[in-house]
């Protein structure tokens, strides 16, 4: 919702639009804004932060406001970000924010979608490890060996396997991460 009462006037260009149109066209920017500036400089004043259209009701962090943006694309760039949107399973303005923010894993080109299926695939062979050793703690327990040594190979690439994971897990985690967010400065100022 709009709470601001912005300030409207019209004015008769007298053949200036087409020119004016085309020079924001070409600054990539909306007409209003080349003209604001024009008219801040010509009046001596110095150009303002822009007024954000503030919108409460959005989803997303209740303490963080959202604000309504409107960019101007070219049709390719458009569609590139939809692409990227769609592809990163992502809303389009996650997808940008993300960009923003500088996460790696949406601005190394790495499919974050990809890396995701790694890693549920490296949760469930972990959650078969689990299962093994409580099955060799039971037949040891039983005093079983035979069955017991079957699990041998298992447990000797055990510590190589928990580490991979945890080593994939930490890497997606920190390619989701923005660089130089509140949480990564806060956790490096904490060690």
């Amino acid at each position: 919702m709009n709470t601001r009462n912005p300030d409207f006037i019209t004015v008769d260009l007298r053949g200036l639009k087409a020119a004016l149109v085309s020079c924001a066209q070409a600054r990539r920017e909306s007409v209003s804004v080349l003209v604001r500036r024009a008219v801040a400089r010509e009046l001596g004043l110095s150009e303002s932060v822009p007024q954000w259209v503030v919108d409460t009701g959005c989803l997303g962090a209740p303490h963080v406001p959202r604000v309504k943006l409107s960019i101007r694309l070219t049709t390719p760039e458009a569609r590139r970000l939809a692409v990227g949107a769609h592809t990163a399973q992502m809303s389009r303005d996650a997808y940008l924010a993300g960009l923003i923010a500088g996460v790696p894993a949406l601005t190394t080109g790495a499919s974050r979608t990809a890396e995701i299926v790694e890693l549920i695939k490296s949760n469930a062979k972990l959650s078969s490890l689990s299962r093994n050793i409580h099955t060799l703690s039971r037949l040891l327990a039983q005093s079983n060996l035979q069955k017991a040594v079957a699990y041998r190979d298992m447990l000797d690439t055990l510590d190589g396997d928990v580490r991979r994971h945890l080593a994939q897990t930490a890497a997606l985690m920190a390619d989701l991460r923005p660089r130089g967010s509140f949480t990564e400065t806060t956790h490096r100022s904490n060690r």
